[in-house]
């Protein structure tokens, strides 16, 4: 008598390797899946800060030009995380606007957000405009 074995199944080393495939196909997509969440959050964080400089903007823009100068130097508009949450804003990680300006007529304004990415780095992102009265 013949002893074959029947020609439909898997081996051990085939099932094997087809284990490891898997493995480090699934540990390559969740790997892309925590990168591209850190992304997000990242990219979340860039439209907040941006958008709390733009608020700023329009608080200066609703300003007398004459005392737009004034109130920059006096740090009117510097403005820490608690000052940011007390304007009905949510405030970023350890966030910071700083307002510069230069110039008389047009004033040129500089707004520079900074605050502290998921992973603690400091990012900073400034905004500038020009204001004529």
């Amino acid at each position: 008598m013949n002893n074959v074995r029947p020609l439909n199944a898997f081996t051990l080393p085939e099932l094997l390797l087809t284990a490891a495939i898997l493995s480090y196909s699934l540990s390559v997509v969740l790997v892309t899946f925590v990168n591209s969440i850190a992304l997000n959050e990242a990219s979340r964080n860039l439209t907040t800060a941006v958008s709390h400089a733009n608020y700023v903007l329009e608080n200066i823009r609703n300003t007398t030009f004459a005392s737009i100068a004034t109130n920059v130097s006096s740090g009117t508009w510097d403005w820490n995380a608690s000052t940011i949450t007390s304007q009905g804003l949510t405030a970023l990680n350890n966030e910071s606007t700083a307002v510069t300006s230069s110039g008389t007529n047009p004033l040129d304004v500089t707004v520079a957000v900074s605050w502290n990415d998921l992973n603690g780095r400091n990012r900073s992102r400034v905004v500038k405009t020009s204001i004529s009265g």
